[in-house]
């Protein structure tokens, strides 16, 4: 795979982990909402501009963070689950602290919110994921693949009976 097409992709996985990651927050800062029986229906038309301003949202604040994350999975073929899902929750930890004010007297976050908190870091997981579904699996597949690794010496011939 060119470069070109790798970044293609990159930023696609990008826009697919962006969407997701703003629909878990939308969805899970209006559940509370959505919970009261006696609300009514919901406006379709209010629930798509939501999810508009939400993968806004969470696209600008987590675009630096998360450029930081695909350049290292790229440059170390990085291609765990586990990893992006690791990466993205802390890209979520990110974006919520950097809304957040910090005091540099005391060196201390003040107003955190845990349910906030808990909310961007489970949609940075989420989004880690769908990114990893889309274009992690991949991850430096633009460059030479790494050398194969040599097999392993072979067993002495008498080492089976021994085991008996």
């Amino acid at each position: 795979m060119s470069l070109i097409g790798r970044l293609i992709v990159i930023f696609i996985g990008f826009l697919a982990a962006c969407f997701v990651g703003g629909m878990i927050v939308v969805g899970a800062l209006l559940f509370p909402e959505f919970a009261d029986l006696g609300a009514g229906p919901v406006d379709q038309g209010a629930i798509d501009i939501l999810l508009g301003f939400g993968f806004i949202f969470v696209s600008g604040f987590a675009l630096v963070p998360a450029a930081v994350i695909v350049a290292i999975t790229e440059a170390l073929y990085i291609r765990s689950a586990l990893a992006y899902a690791v990466g993205g929750g802390l890209v979520g930890l990110a974006c919520y602290l950097g809304l957040v004010p910090f005091h540099s007297d005391t060196l201390q976050f003040e107003g955190i919110v845990r349910r906030h908190l808990e909310i961007m870091t489970g949609a940075g997981i989420v989004a880690g994921v769908v990114y990893w579904l889309v274009a992690g699996r991949n991850a430096g597949a633009w460059r030479n693949p790494p050398p194969p690794r040599k097999p392993p010496p072979p067993l002495p011939s008498n080492s089976t009976q021994d085991a008996r």
